[in-house]
């Protein structure tokens, strides 16, 4: 019975996870203004970080994991560099 509540939880999980990926995705490609859009997509890295993890939960592998770890180095440095990128309008100075 335990097994069968953690499957269904993962599963509604996921479907959460994706709409407010669907919905970040919107606004990143209506966004009215820059910093909108940078939100929107550090807003898709943690959602694809996080669907990450309950697909490894649900293949019970470490595999998922490691990648999810990696996405969320990459989404913090490249929100960073596009903040500095909007604040200065150069990343490197």
């Amino acid at each position: 019975m335990s097994a069968s509540v953690l499957h269904v939880a993962i599963l509604v999980a996921q479907g959460m996870l994706a709409v407010a990926m669907a919905c970040a995705a919107i606004r990143l490609i209506r966004g009215p203004n820059a910093p909108d859009r940078v939100l929107a997509l550090d807003t898709m890295y943690v959602n694809a970080m996080l669907l990450l993890l309950t697909v490894g939960m649900r293949e019970t592998t470490t595999v998922y994991f490691e990648i999810a770890l990696v996405i969320a180095m990459l989404g913090f440095v490249s929100t960073a560099a596009l903040a500095r990128f909007l604040l200065r309008g150069e990343v490197i100075e």
